[in-house]
C-alpha cells in the first residue's frame, strides 16, 4: 500500500515561485512513475509533470521551462518546483503514483493519489 501526502501549496502573485512536495509512505519500489496533476474549478484534471522512478520526465506544454519535477528516492519524496507562475496555474494540485504507468499524462493509469494542495496565483 502506498500513501501520498502533498504539501507546499499557497497563494502567490504572478511571477512568483512555489515548491510542492509529495511524501510517500509505503514501499516506493512498487511504483514505476509518479506525477503531478492539477484541476481548476470547472475543468478536467490535467497532467502537469511526471517522472519515472529511473529518472525520465514528462511535462505538459503549458509548464515546460517553468516547472521542474524531481524525485528523491532516499527521502521518498517527489517535488515540483514551479517558477514564473501565472494565474492559469491556479488549481488543486494532486500527487499520484502508479505501478505500471505507460502514458504519464493519463490520470487513469495511476493507482494511488494524495488529497491535494491548493495553489492560487493572483495577477
Amino acid at each position: 500500500q502506498v500513501q501520498l501526502v502533498e504539501s507546499g501549496g499557497g497563494s502567490v502573485q504572478a511571477g512568483g515561485s512555489l515548491r510542492l512536495s509529495c511524501a510517500v509512505s509505503g514501499y516506493i519500489g512498487s511504483t514505476n512513475a509518479m506525477g503531478w496533476f492539477r484541476q481548476a474549478p470547472g475543468k478536467k484534471r490535467e497532467g502537469v509533470a511526471a517522472i519515472y522512478t529511473y529518472g525520465d520526465t514528462y511535462y505538459a506544454d503549458s509548464v515546460k521551462g517553468r516547472f521542474t519535477v524531481s524525485l528523491d528516492k532516499a527521502k521518498k519524496t517527489m517535488y515540483l518546483q514551479m517558477n514564473s507562475l501565472i494565474p492559469e496555474d491556479t488549481g488543486m494540485y494532486y500527487c499520484a503514483a502508479g505501478a505500471s504507468v505507460v502514458d504519464r499524462a493519463a490520470f487513469d493509469e495511476y493507482n494511488w493519489w494524495g488529497q491535494g494542495t491548493q495553489v492560487t496565483i493572483s495577477s
